[in-house]
């Protein structure tokens, strides 16, 4: 009697425990079957409006891990990272993708995705007014570098001689010269400005105006050699480079960058006059209109842009620097990361990651 009613007792717990396990089955149903809704900004090539829908890199890259990952979502449009930050971070979004860099301080409060996209920063600037001749240039030209020592030694070379010959050759009968102190220096120093040139209209007749002549004659031949080659080096870089090439020219210039970007906190951290815009595409219209130096952004949206709407107005000078990876944005603790980790692996080694890279990145002939 015991043993009949020890088996109906077991039977009877197991009974109860196969709701049990079917109840905790649906309370665990894949998060990811539900609808999401997706942060992100318009930002080619990575996200690019296509009719109710986006297009580009990141957008197409999510729709297929959507896919794959059985989610279902909706886009949530916003203005800058910033705003995509923050609509995760109130739980109007449960995703954020665009370009969006994986920072130590953002992973404090986010998780993200493993990178999706390496990247880094670069410069745009404007080409309007960078070739060709600018009085400003011109200006520029003969006051850096070692020009203003040598227009210096220039002066000298017609004012000492000039001096020297007319305090000679003031009493002569032929002189050329006034014997008065003014208007006959300005025609001395005429002459020695024609001596510095290689050329003498007059030749003088004391001694001591014969002498300065030749030493003024010898030594400007030197001072000329060196003088044009110093300008042809001067001309020739500015031709090369122009006023910005690199992250190293950047303190103290006018720049634009992205409200709450990577770009914008190393501008500061770097002594730059930084504008912040809400939407990239501002920044170009203000370096365009000349109210910038220079545009600092991720390199893939700024060569996209100057190869395309830019085109011959603005160009991206100067080496990648300070190099980050992308990642997709999710909350703390979100169950979306691990299925979405897993099918961007998968799309990595299935070669889909690869061809939808091609489609926005690499040039066709």
């Amino acid at each position: 009697m015991k043993l009949r009613e020890m088996l109906l007792a077991i039977l009877l717990m197991v009974c109860t425990a196969i709701p049990g396990w079917a109840q905790n089955d649906n309370d665990t149903e894949p998060p990811q079957a539900k609808n999401v809704t997706v942060a992100t900004r318009v930002l080619p090539p990575f996200i690019v409006p296509g009719g109710d829908s986006y297009v580009g890199f990141s957008a197409e890259l999510w729709t297929e891990l959507a896919k794959r990952s059985s989610i279902t979502f909706a886009w949530k449009e916003t203005a800058n990272v910033k705003e995509i930050l923050a609509a995760v971070d109130s739980g109007q979004a449960q995703v954020g993708i665009a370009a969006i860099s994986v920072t130590s301080e953002r992973e404090q409060k986010f998780d993200f995705s493993q990178p999706m996209f390496e990247s880094g920063l670069q410069i745009l600037v404007p080409t309007t007014g960078e070739e060709g001749f600018s009085f400003g240039r011109l200006l520029g030209t003969f006051t850096t570098g070692a020009m203003p020592y040598l227009l210096g030694i220039l002066g000298l070379l017609i004012l000492i001689p000039g001096h020297l010959i007319w305090w000679a050759e003031r009493k002569h009968a032929s002189s050329p010269f006034s014997s008065h102190y003014f208007p006959g220096i300005f025609q001395a120093m005429g002459w020695a400005l024609s001596a510095a040139a290689g050329q003498q209209n007059d030749t003088p007749h004391s001694k001591l105006g014969r002498f300065t002549s030749i030493t003024a004659i010898f030594i400007s031949l030197l001072f000329l050699t060196f003088w044009q080659a110093e300008l042809t080096s001067s001309f020739t870089v500015q031709q090369l480079q122009g006023g910005i090439q690199g992250p190293e020219d950047l303190p103290g210039k006018n720049v634009g960058a992205t409200a709450g970007s990577t770009a914008a906190v190393w501008l500061k951290d770097h002594s730059a006059k930084v504008t912040e815009f809400q939407k990239i595409e501002q920044a170009f219209a203000a370096l365009e209109q000349g109210a910038l130096d220079a545009v600092v952004f991720d390199a893939p949206v700024l060569l996209y842009y100057a190869a395309n709407q830019g085109r011959g107005k603005v160009r991206v000078v100067g080496p990648i620097f300070k190099k980050e990876n992308y990642g997709i944005l999710f909350p703390r603790g979100s169950q979306l990361r691990k299925p979405i980790n897993e099918a961007l692996l998968k799309m990595r080694e299935d070669g889909t990651y690869d061809r939808l890279y091609s489609n926005w990145f690499v040039e066709r002939n």
